[in-house]
């Protein structure tokens, strides 16, 4: 059964340094906190690269959510890609395959993120098996 939920969250981004510097890219860990129908923690890694054209870059990241998703808890991983094209922006969240542990082994979805008055948002659109 498909399901959407939704809510508000709080990230940072700690830049982190690297033995041998590449030009234009960038590594960040990831800590959120998601309020609404996710109450959960996350941490991840993203990898990112700039370019010499301003509003071009992409990134990608892997996250690890624990908590409970509409009262349901476990842990799962949502894997980022995204690019930007002179301003215009694309970005694909989905849940890594197999990742749902507890209540949300079987969890699939996309993740939406929605910025708006300078705050996150979320949309999670996800199926659960049904448990018996």
């Amino acid at each position: 059964m498909k399901a959407i939920a939704k809510g508000e969250f709080d990230v940072k981004l700690i830049p982190q340094q690297d033995e041998v510097v590449i030009s234009l890219f960038g590594r960040m860990t990831i800590d959120k906190e998601f309020l609404g129908d996710l109450v959960a923690r996350s941490q991840g890694q993203m990898l990112s690269s700039g370019t010499a054209i301003s509003g071009s870059a992409g990134y990608v990241a892997i996250e690890r959510v624990e908590g409970a998703l509409e009262g349901k808890t476990g842990t799962f991983v949502l894997q980022h890609n995204a690019t930007m094209n002179r301003g215009e922006g694309t970005l694909d969240i989905m849940v890594v395959p197999d990742s749902g542990t507890g209540e949300l082994e079987g969890l699939s979805g996309k993740f939406a993120i929605i910025r708006k008055d300078k705050k996150h948002y979320y949309e999670f659109e996800y199926t659960l098996p049904e448990q018996v």
